[in-house]
């Protein structure tokens, strides 16, 4: 396949490198993290960066593509970028917000993958299920992750091998670039799973074992829900719907325990039912179970999200103002509750 008409089968990369040479370092700085090879040619992990290089400023991060078929997480990234580029265009009080928070853009984790359409990278070995983590509880059958085969979905990968590439990449970025903020948190945009849009945080692998940071994810959840009380999202732990193994929030989120900064691991996971109620017939494309093919059902996609980016872009900003609140015991309280149903 030549390489030309491997990107033009890659147009979020194509957009990504597009967004660097129209910025041309005005404000944006990129790096290339690693580049992964398929067939004759290889293909770059870009991560960007906006505001704040001091270590003392807290830190968000968006990563998106993970999983290849998950065209619209991508997106969702690329365009909240090009929105904040946009604004920097006009808007001073932006300007003056990035001397004080640094943001941080993976849109496009696994190039590879998505260039085959897979859920998986070009290994056949699915990114979220190759953590060196396991479940602590009985992980759904196939899909919470196994070791049979590569041509089976949710493939985890040879036991004691090194993680993949990306995955690695992925890891060491966050240690590297957001993990040593006071306070970071991170967004990791998916699609595929439900007819709701879920807003997930780790464990991945145990329904009875809550986060250390329980009450701090719980306040979070109530700021989002009291300031834009009307939106559709349902805040909750992963757990509540299922159980894997190797999932690299918690892996991410137990390293960053060794240290005394907060991080907070936050997925989207876009709900694609939906569009499939719609139209069907999407379901005869490769992308069907994972992306909404018709354009307007798109667009819908990529504004709808931009209020809880821009939230929680403001909550990392604004972290000295709340987070104190919720380190408190009732705090911790009232999310055991809602969420591990534990009474006083």
């Amino acid at each position: 396949m030549a390489y030309q008409k491997s990107l033009d089968l890659l147009p979020e990369l194509q957009q990504i490198e597009a967004i660097i040479a129209q910025d041309k370092h005005a404000y944006l700085s990129y790096e290339i993290l690693n580049h992964i090879p398929y067939q004759d040619h290889s293909f770059p992990i870009y991560a960007l960066s906006l505001g704040s290089q001091q270590a003392d400023t807290p830190c968000i991060a968006f990563v998106g593509g993970v999983h290849g078929l998950e065209r619209i997480g991508t997106q969702v990234v690329l365009t909240f970028l090009q929105t904040l580029l946009s604004r920097l265009r006009w808007d001073l009080t932006f300007e003056d917000m990035l001397q004080r928070v640094r943001i941080v853009f993976l849109p496009l984790l696994n190039p590879v993958g998505m260039l085959k359409q897979t859920r998986s990278n070009g290994a056949g070995i699915d990114l979220m299920r190759n953590a060196p983590v396991d479940c602590l509880e009985k992980a759904v059958w196939l899909g919470g992750g196994h070791r049979i085969s590569e041509k089976l979905p949710w493939y985890r990968g040879v036991e004691g091998e090194a993680m993949q590439a990306e995955a690695q990449t992925l890891c060491d970025f966050i240690q590297r670039e957001v993990l040593p903020a006071p306070f970071s948190l991170t967004l990791d945009c998916h699609s595929g799973f439900g007819m709701h849009n879920q807003i997930w945080f780790p464990y991945a692998n145990s329904r009875t074992n809550p986060i250390k940071h329980l009450g701090e994810i719980y306040y979070l959840r109530e700021l989002f829900f009291q300031t834009y009380p009307y939106q559709n999202y349902r805040f909750e732990p992963q757990s509540q719907h299922y159980l894997t193994h190797g999932d690299l929030w918690d892996h991410i989120y137990l390293q960053s325990l060794k240290d005394t900064n907060i991080f907070l691991p936050l997925t989207l996971e876009i709900g694609s039912w939906r569009w499939i109620r719609k139209n069907p017939l999407q379901l005869r494309k490769s992308l069907g179970l994972f992306h909404p093919i018709k354009q307007h059902r798109i667009d819908r996609v990529l504004r709808g999200h931009l209020v809880l980016m821009e939230f929680l872009l403001h909550a990392t900003l604004s972290y000295k103002k709340w987070l104190n609140e919720s380190h408190s015991q009732v705090m911790q309280q009232k999310a055991r509750e809602r969420w591990y149903h534990e009474q006083k």
